[in-house]
C-alpha cells in the first residue's frame, strides 16, 4: 500500500466536519491530529482502552464490536471514509465500551481530546457540527434497535443491501450490482444475524430469483421486486 505524503492540514479540510472552517480553524485542530496507517487485521484499540480523542477514516474501514466471555464476537458498527468514530466515548470521559478492528488497509486521523476541547471553547459552529455528528449516530442507533426488533432477518438484510447501493434507480434502470464491503460473518453480526441464518436468507433469495451472488458480488436483477419483499 502507498501512503501519499499529504499534510494533515489538507486531510482535514476537506472532511465534512471541517468544510467550512477557516484556515487558521483547520491548523489548530491539525496542530493536535496525526495520521494513522494501519493494515487489515490490526487493532486500533480495544475495549477498556483510554480514549485520548476521535478518529476519522479518510480511507479503508473499521468494525467497532464487542467480545462476550464467551468469546462471541457482535459487530456494533462499520465505518468506512469520511466518518467518525470515538467522540461519544472523548466526552464521557470513560475507557472505550468497543474495540476497533480495521477491516481492510486504512488512513486515518487521530484527533486529540485537547485539541477538540480547546476547539470547541472558541469555534460554535465547530461545536454544532460536533453535535449533528452525534446526534446522527445516535439516530442510527435506535434504528438499529427498531429494525432488529420489528424486522424480519430478511427484511433487514434486503435493507442492508439497498443502503450500500449508491446508484439511482427508475422504470428504465431497474438492475443494479453491488459488493459486499467486508466479509459474510461480519455482515450477519452487524444485523444481529447468525452467519447461518445470513446465509440462508441469501440462498432463499438466490432461489427467489431476487439475487444473484457471485462471491461478494450481489446482482439484483430487478430493485423494485427487492423492495416488495422489503415491504
Amino acid at each position: 500500500m502507498t501512503h501519499p505524503d499529504i499534510p494533515v492540514h489538507d486531510f482535514l479540510a476537506n472532511i465534512p466536519l471541517l468544510r467550512d472552517a477557516t484556515a487558521e480553524e483547520v491548523d489548530r485542530m491539525a496542530a493536535g491530529t496525526r495520521r494513522v496507517y494501519a493494515q487489515k487485521g490490526e487493532a486500533l484499540f480495544r475495549r477498556g482502552d483510554t480514549c485520548e480523542g476521535f478518529w476519522i477514516i479518510l480511507y479503508g474501514q473499521v468494525k467497532l464490536s464487542i467480545t462476550s466471555p464467551a468469546g462471541v464476537e457482535k459487530v456494533i458498527e462499520i465505518v468506512g471514509p469520511g466518518m467518525t468514530f470515538g467522540e461519544a466515548i472523548m466526552f464521557m470521559d470513560v475507557p472505550y465500551v468497543v474495540s476497533a478492528g480495521v477491516l481492510a488497509d486504512s488512513l486515518l486521523l487521530h484527533v486529540s481530546k485537547h485539541t477538540v476541547y480547546q476547539e470547541l471553547e472558541n469555534n460554535t459552529g465547530f461545536a454544532k457540527k460536533m453535535l449533528a455528528g452525534l446526534s446522527r449516530r445516535l439516530h442510527g442507533l435506535i434504528r438499529d434497535v427498531e429494525s432488529y426488533s420489528l424486522r424480519s432477518g430478511t427484511e433487514r438484510v434486503i435493507g442492508y443491501l439497498m443502503r450500500i447501493d449508491t446508484s439511482e434507480h427508475n422504470d428504465e434502470n431497474d438492475r443494479t450490482e453491488i459488493t459486499l464491503p467486508t466479509s459474510k460473518v461480519t455482515i450477519a453480526s452487524r444485523l444481529n444475524l447468525t452467519p447461518e441464518h445470513f446465509s440462508r436468507i441469501l440462498h432463499d433469495l438466490v432461489a427467489s430469483g431476487l439475487i444473484e451472488l457471485q462471491g461478494r458480488r450481489v446482482i439484483i436483477p430487478s430493485v423494485k421486486k427487492l423492495l416488495q419483499i422489503d415491504g
